[in-house]
Formats: C-alpha cells, sequence, structure tokens
C-alpha cells in the first residue's frame, strides 16, 4: 500500500501538488466541505480529474493531506522541535503559526468539524494524515521531556495533551468569541498544560 501511495504521488512535482493544496483550501473556505466537488477542484487547478483521483484517491484524502501540508512547518513533523525544554517545545510550536493564520485555520477547522460528523470517509482521512501523525509527534515531544525529568512517566495528563491543546484552541471562539491567538495559547500552555504535565512553567 505504501509503495503504491508513493508511485502515485510522484506523478506530480512538489510544487504543483502545493498549489493544488492550496486552490483546495480556498475553495473550502468558500463553499465548505460538503459542495466541494473534484469537478470543482479541477477546474479551478486546471488538472483531470482523472489526475485526481489517480493522486489521491478522492476527496477526502485530499482535504485531509491539503490540511495537512498547510499546517506550519507543512509536512514536517512537529516532534522535530527540540529545544531543550518541554515549555520551549511547546512554545515553538505555537509561534509556528501568526495570529493570520490561526484565525484562518480556527474558522476552516470549525467548518470541517462539522462535515466530519457526516462522513466517515473523512473521519478516517483525518485520523490516518493527521490526528495519528500528530499524536505520534507530540508523543515524541514528551518523552524527551520524560528523559530530562520534566515529567513522570506514569503521569496521567500524558494521555491528554492533545485535548487540552485542541479544547483550549476551539474554545477560545465558543466561550470568548475570539480567535486564538499566539498570546493566548502561549498563557494556556503555561497556566493549563504544563502544571498538569508537572512540568516547570519557567525556562
Amino acid at each position: 500500500m505504501t509503495e503504491v501511495a508513493t508511485a502515485r504521488r510522484s506523478r506530480i512535482t512538489p510544487e504543483r501538488e502545493a498549489e493544488l493544496y492550496e486552490a483546495v483550501l480556498v475553495l473550502l473556505r468558500e463553499v465548505g466541505y460538503d459542495a466541494l466537488t473534484m469537478d470543482a477542484v479541477a477546474a479551478r487547478t486546471r488538472s483531470s480529474k482523472a489526475t485526481l483521483y489517480r493522486q489521491w484517491g478522492g476527496k477526502a484524502e485530499l482535504v485531509a493531506k491539503a490540511v495537512r501540508h498547510n499546517k506550519p512547518g507543512g509536512m514536517a513533523g512537529l516532534g522535530e522541535v527540540d529545544t531543550g525544554s518541554l515549555r520551549g517545545d511547546m512554545h515553538a510550536l505555537t509561534r509556528r503559526s501568526d495570529d493570520c493564520e490561526m484565525e484562518q485555520n480556527s474558522a476552516l477547522m470549525r467548518g470541517l468539524a462539522m462535515a466530519i460528523h457526516g462522513n466517515p470517509d473523512l473521519l478516517q482521512a483525518f485520523r490516518e494524515h493527521l490526528i495519528e501523525p500528530e499524536m505520534a509527534d507530540f508523543r515524541r515531544v514528551l518523552q524527551r521531556a520524560i528523559d530530562r525529568g520534566e515529567v513522570r512517566a506514569d503521569n496521567p495528563a500524558i494521555e491528554f495533551v492533545m485535548h487540552m491543546m485542541i479544547g483550549g484552541f476551539a474554545a477560545r471562539s465558543m466561550i470568548d468569541e475570539q480567535p486564538p491567538t499566539q498570546e493566548f495559547l502561549l498563557s494556556y500552555i503555561d497556566a493549563v498544560v504544563l502544571p498538569a504535565l508537572c512540568a516547570p512553567a519557567t525556562t
């Protein structure tokens, strides 16, 4: 399966792939997931539907990979960030997006979260291309903190780090009626996430 996927990806250049992903995200913001069609993507990107299906298999995988590609650092793993402390790592990850990007991504993810509930294929694609890779990356970040003695290996909060981060990001709009910002998320990390992990909140 991996060899097949690699063969499909090799048919277009990285630059062309990035252009397609950007066009998909623009269309998503314009019409939403349910109204997005492969015909529309093909027309917007001057591609053939055959090429799109050969490369991505379907709309769900295309959208999930577009969102993944658009994340700060692109497809590079979050686990590659290593500042020498858990607080430094989590702050560095947060600073990879500026406030404008966070606002755009927040609106996009709210729409996709609603679409996921009625689209098993989209949920599976998000699990495979976004949720599971990011959980693995966060586990590497946390394992380094455990190895440094910042976090106890048996701390039950370790299993809920992603829940805390996603919750803080989403709740900002729901509770405060404001988009998430760097300042808010950095404060949230120091006040909520690090104390739960028993990690120091100072450099």
